[in-house]
């Protein structure tokens, strides 16, 4: 005895739109590396100078903000996060991936929003 069924392809409402959608992040060597969350914990280190600040603020551990820096400053060939008994600070290289971060990231968008247009 073998069971059938047949499927309906059941039309959207009326009201419904396709939609297309993606989340941005730069890779390095095909790994995810900079992305939306990452930005968000650098701009908030440089705003309160402190990873433990950074990550209260954004409702994170310190444990998973630590090891997001730790990511940064091993996969990138110089650090973007300097420590010290003063605090924390982004370096030069770190202000330049965000500002990259962010044009890039407008035009993935503008992009994106292209390609909702003509579906």
């Amino acid at each position: 005895m073998g069971f059938c069924y047949t499927r309906r392809m059941v039309k959207p409402h009326k009201t419904a739109q396709l939609k297309a959608d993606g989340r941005f992040w730069l890779t390095l060597d095909g790994r995810n590396f900079l992305g939306r969350g990452r930005v968000e914990l650098l701009h908030r280190i440089r705003e309160t100078g402190s990873i433990s600040k950074a990550a209260k603020a954004m409702k994170m551990s310190y444990k998973a903000a630590w090891d997001a820096v730790d990511a940064m400053n091993t996969a990138w060939q110089s650090p973007l996060v300097e420590s010290g008994p003063s605090g924390s600070r982004l370096t030069d290289d770190a202000e330049r991936l965000i500002a990259a971060f962010h044009k890039a990231e407008t035009k993935h968008t503008a992009f994106m929003e292209k390609l909702a247009d003509s579906l």
